[in-house]
């Protein structure tokens, strides 16, 4: 039997595979090699060499981008997390209608980035416009106003996965620690948190990558206004290659800085909660 397995295992894997080189490896390693390349079609694509990244370094809307992106995902996984795990501990106390909040605060996931985007422009500009202002005035307004998008949009998800994690944690040790005489705060900081380190690693993973790479919302609500103060690397990005004529190049080799810098926050991420699931 397993002998007949290995026989159609190539016939298996080949399909998913060669969707795989076709739609992520082949146009991945294009990308990269255009990042080289001065182009405004893949068809005239002419080497330049590192004259793309000396450009983008150079251009100050990617260095504000990137600092914007990242006080933006500093915060949002920040609050993010605190606020599902508050909740999803608030929903395991076997509070009546626990399954309909759930779900409630679960739904703003569903929604598209685009539609999150555009609504919660009308909200914010709704109470911004009682001060005779609105939310492209100040970069301020803009940083808090994806600050409170993201964590409408993330928080019911996160919490669902805190949820599954808490109710994993055995009754008993709990229990154990309150006739202990466990504070409420010491059971949370010495059992709970430590217990549910997997979900934690799960939830902060999951929240930097959104954070990181957000786009829609971002194009929505703000997009980059007032003076592309707002716009995130992704936005910068498409600004850059749809935009600015001549800099195709460029937008590419940002696409490229972009991924590099995401793969190492988040392989980092991943090995220091790893570690703290390893430790517990």
């Amino acid at each position: 039997m397993k002998r007949n397995l290995h026989a159609y295992f190539p016939l298996f894997v080949l399909p998913t595979l060669a969707a795989f080189v076709i739609s992520f490896l082949v146009p991945f390693g294009m990308g990269i090699y255009l990042s080289f390349c001065k182009f405004t079609t893949v068809a005239n694509a002419r080497w330049s060499g590192l004259e793309n990244y000396r450009r983008i370094f150079s251009d100050s809307n990617f260095t504000n981008a990137l600092w914007f992106t990242v006080k933006f995902t500093v915060v949002s996984v920040i609050t993010v997390n605190i606020f599902a795990f508050l909740l999803a501990l608030t929903l395991t106390r076997g509070l009546r209608g626990t399954n309909a909040f759930r779900t409630i605060f679960f739904m703003p996931n569903l929604i598209g980035g685009i539609v999150l985007g555009y609504i919660w422009n009308l909200i914010i500009n709704g109470v911004l416009g009682f001060f005779g202002t609105d939310i492209t005035y100040k970069a301020e307004y803009g940083f808090w106003g994806l600050v409170i998008l993201t964590n409408w949009q993330l928080i019911g998800y996160m919490m669902v996965i805190y949820i599954a994690g808490l109710q994993n944690i055995p009754r008993d040790i709990t229990e154990a620690a309150e006739i202990d005489g466990a504070s409420k705060g010491q059971i949370i900081g010495r059992i709970t948190i430590p217990m549910v380190m997997p979900s934690v690693t799960i939830c902060t993973f999951l929240t930097l990558t959104n954070s990181f790479k957000l786009f829609d919302q971002n194009l929505a609500l703000t997009a980059g206004a007032p003076g592309r103060e707002t716009a995130m690397l992704a936005l910068d990005i498409y600004n850059t290659f749809y935009g600015r004529p001549g800099w195709q190049g460029a937008g590419q080799a940002k696409a490229v800085i972009f991924f590099i810098i995401a793969a190492v926050i988040a392989f980092a991420q991943l090995k220091i909660t790893e570690g703290r699931e390893t430790d517990r």
